[in-house]
């Protein structure tokens, strides 16, 4: 019976450590996942060039490019990422590859005009020496009108 006890004890402990384990990765890209929302906004392309990865992708409703002319676009404005309203996050961390699907409205300003677009949006990143780069970036228009508007 004392044994019994202990092996239950010990696959408690064990399940609990690698659940602590998942969550504390998750909210680590979470986190990263937000902060770089907010150097989109800020047009924080310093932050943004160590965040990328040097081979990553951005995938736009206008076309997709690579990291130099994301951080040319986000720099001059041609995008200005101005305001992203994350109404859902989830996180998939697949060993050293996590997968983050955000559902947002997005206010921004492209070639001059202001717009509010419904997007879900799949964010890479990829754990290399210890720490997170952004591998892929794609936004997928969602046709449900922006959330604001659903009231």
């Amino acid at each position: 019976m004392k044994a019994l006890t202990i092996g239950l004890f010990l696959i408690l402990m064990t399940t609990q450590w690698s659940f602590a384990q998942s969550t504390s990765a998750d909210q680590e890209i979470i986190n990263l996942s937000k902060e770089k929302w907010q150097w989109m906004a800020d047009k924080n392309t310093t932050g943004l060039d160590s965040l990328f990865h040097e081979k990553s992708v951005f995938v736009h409703m206008g076309g997709s490019w690579g990291k130099e002319q994301e951080l040319r676009v986000i720099k001059s404005g041609g995008i200005w990422y101005k305001k992203a309203d994350v109404h859902e996050v989830s996180v998939q961390v697949i060993d050293h590859t996590a997968i983050v699907l955000n559902r947002i409205d997005l206010l921004a300003v492209v070639g001059g005009n202001e717009v509010t677009n419904p997007f879900m949006v799949t964010e890479v990143y990829i754990k290399q020496n210890g720490s997170w780069k952004l591998g892929s970036l794609s936004f997928t228009k969602l046709l449900a009108p922006p959330a604001a508007n659903n009231h």
